[in-house]
């Protein structure tokens, strides 16, 4: 066809969007709308997304940001922006789409990713959590059309144990295989801005849109009062940043993968994503090989640099198939291993990894320290919670020991320190503390939250 043929069809989409200058529906209606132009037109750019954007938008994107999170550096609340919610959303409306609207730095804070790293967390003003979240409403729809189900990270109705799930299928599939775990190196701090940008306009060419967008990428943070700029990352925190991250990766790593590294292979090869987290799983050796071998150029291309000492090629074949005690992996705060099951064969097994477990240990005891005076069933309420947050993540089939193991020294740890706040030298005798944990004070067993289909727990060479 030749590219007057291609023309007007391009201008359909333009023209269809501009036709609707009063937008009606509710945003979900909407979003569905947006969805069905951008599935029927995959190879063009929308180029009007903004009139969506009014006052019902905005109110939709301010009921779902989290209300109790931290404030930006102007300390303004949600609870404080809604007394006057209907004039603060016009306003913030009008000067977004008059060009106005400047956006303020973050707020940068640093909480422990491990023992001996910590990660910078950026906080928003409340006002361009709003703006972000608005946005990111209009772009969603969009990229649910292009994203590949490889991918499981800030997505709608995707988990982490979805991908799990999936890598589970897969390692079964290829009798486990050749397994490539992949880190890469400060991934949020290191998208260029540039060719982020590049990317984001082969689906999204609305001015309102890219114009806000930039603004939040060069709007810098303010790290103990001095202001960082810079022209590379995504801030970890913003509402905006999950969805640029994964459209980058989409493309730089999901879309690559599919359609150049797998035709080019000799055997089977599947990807799992979460993030900035992927493990591929191969059927072969060499082109296990021949991929690691050209991930860090094409990575390059992009800007991202693959970490080399947390990068690695584990032989995960079932350990019949290898002669060999197979290797293990890490993926998702899970140690991935072959397990021998009751009737003698193996089966493929999750456990929380050590450097999780020790990491969640290590919170649990400086929250027990900091909050050793506070009231007892206060403590006792917040332990719980924790605790149950602990299973609801790692309570799944296999982990059971895991999880009973985390929770018999988180007990300790609460233990030792209701005695240390004690001048009496045995103040929270175990005798007593067990007593105590049997009533009134009872403290949740360790349960399995998720468990595997029985299709799933069948094992492997038996």
């Amino acid at each position: 066809m030749s590219s007057q043929g291609a023309r007007p069809e391009h201008d359909g989409v333009v023209g269809q969007h501009a036709a609707e200058n009063q937008p009606s529906g509710s945003v979900r209606t909407r979003q569905r709308h947006i969805a069905n132009i951008a599935e029927r037109h995959t190879d063009s750019p929308l180029t009007t997304l903004n009139h969506h954007l009014d006052m019902l938008w905005m109110h939709e994107a301010f009921s779902r940001i989290k209300k109790n999170c931290a404030a930006g550096i102007d300390g303004v609340t949600a609870k404080e922006y809604a007394r006057n919610l209907d004039a603060n959303l016009a306003d913030l409306l009008d000067r977004a789409k008059s060009g106005r609207y400047r956006s303020s730095p973050t707020r940068r804070v640093y909480i422990p990713k491990n023992e001996r790293e910590t990660r910078p967390i950026s906080i928003p003003v409340l006002e361009d959590k709003v703006l972000q979240r608005a946005v990111a409403m209009l772009l969603e729809p969009i990229c649910e059309t292009d994203f590949l189900d490889c991918s499981y990270g800030f997505r709608p109705r995707r988990s982490p144990h979805q991908a799990l799930d999936a890598l589970r299928t897969c390692l079964e599939k290829e009798n486990g295989g050749w397994v490539v775990d992949v880190d890469i190196r400060k991934y949020f701090d290191s998208i260029p801005h540039a060719q982020l940008k590049e990317l984001l306009r082969l689906r999204v060419n609305d001015s309102v849109v890219l114009r806000l967008i930039a603004k939040w990428l060069r709007a810098g943070a303010l790290d103990n009062g001095t202001l960082i700029i810079s022209e590379e990352g995504t801030p970890q925190g913003g509402v905006i940043s999950p969805i640029l991250s994964n459209i980058y990766l989409h493309h730089v790593l999901d879309h690559w993968f599919q359609n150049e590294v797998k035709p080019a292979l000799k055997g089977k090869a599947h990807m799992i994503r979460f993030a900035d987290d992927f493990v591929a799983v191969f059927d072969r050796l060499d082109d296990a090989q021949r991929f690691m071998n050209v991930l860090p150029k094409r990575f390059g291309k992009f800007g991202l640099e693959i970490h080399p000492d947390k990068t690695k090629l584990v032989d995960f074949r079932h350990p019949w198939d290898s002669g060999r005690k197979p290797d293990t992996f890490d993926f998702l705060g899970f140690t991935h291993y072959w397990g021998k099951t009751k009737k003698g064969g193996y089966a493929i097994k999750k456990q929380t990894s050590s450097q999780k477990m020790r990491a969640g240990l290590k919170r649990m005891h400086e929250w027990c320290k900091l909050n050793r005076h506070a009231p007892l069933k206060w403590q006792h309420a917040k332990i719980c919670q924790k605790l149950q947050g602990h299973y609801a993540y790692y309570g799944i089939t296999s982990n059971s020991d895991s999880i009973r193991i985390f929770r018999h020294h988180s007990l300790r740890i609460w233990r030792y320190w209701l005695n240390r706040r004690s001048r009496k030298r045995d103040g929270m005798s175990w005798k007593r503390f067990q007593a105590i944990l049997k009533s009134p004070y009872q403290v949740p067993y360790a349960r399995l939250v998720h468990r595997a289909s029985k299709e799933s727990q069948l094992c492997l060479g038996v």
